[in-house]
């Protein structure tokens, strides 16, 4: 699957990408999490370290669904319902499900025609932009939480600082996509400002900075 295709149902326009990189970037991140981690906190503030993987799996659920078409409760369940949780076999299921959701995304009928994620319908490209944004900004939260090295796929991390940039920029929406935008010098790294405009701050650290 290359990045030069794209749909513009939305009335904008969204390259066709592999989510294959970034998924498999997410999965290592998750493998690299020690157990006593697990209660840690990260930059998201109502999550801690199982929290957050138990999201990482339920948003590769839905998304997944989502670019199959299979609207049900997966699709249906809004993010913030109830906190998630990792289960005993998260392990084993958190990398399925990363795979299927990757895998998923290939059919380029995905990028087409109107999809629901969170309770929300939404144009498929749109959806695809959302999953990916997930998938880059959570994929620093595990890895700053855990002390792990975080480089995104760099495909996935143009696609998710096209989406936060857009979200940032429409007046109805309150800043970014996870809180307030966080300023960061126009000269940062991509990543850099792509968090501080998702709403998150960059210069985080477990620590507590």
């Amino acid at each position: 699957m290359t990045g030069t295709d794209t749909h513009t149902d939305s009335g904008t326009s969204t390259a066709i990408i592999d989510l294959g990189p970034q998924t498999r970037i997410a999965a290592r991140l998750a493998a690299g999490v020690r157990d006593e981690q697990l209660g840690d906190r990260t930059p998201c503030p109502a999550y801690a370290v199982r929290n957050l993987l138990g999201h990482l799996t339920g948003l590769a659920a839905a998304f997944r669904d989502a670019a199959r078409k299979e609207l049900g409760p997966t699709t249906d369940t809004p993010p913030d319902s109830a906190v998630p949780d990792i289960g005993p076999g998260w392990r084993e299921e958190l990398p399925r499900v990363l795979d299927e959701l990757a895998e998923a995304w290939r059919d380029p009928a995905a990028w087409t025609g109107m999809t629901r994620a969170g309770g929300v319908d939404l144009p498929g490209e749109v959806a695809a932009a959302v999953a990916i944004d997930e998938l880059v900004v959570h994929g620093w939260d595990l890895a700053r939480a855990t002390g792990q090295e975080y480089v995104p796929d760099p495909a996935a991390l143009q696609v998710c600082h096209a989406f936060v940039v857009e979200v940032a920029a429409d007046p109805s929406g309150g800043g970014g996509i996870f809180g307030p935008v966080v300023p960061v010098p126009p000269e940062a790294p991509l990543l850099d400002r792509a968090i501080g405009l998702s709403g998150r701050d960059p210069g985080w650290t477990r620590e507590g900075a």
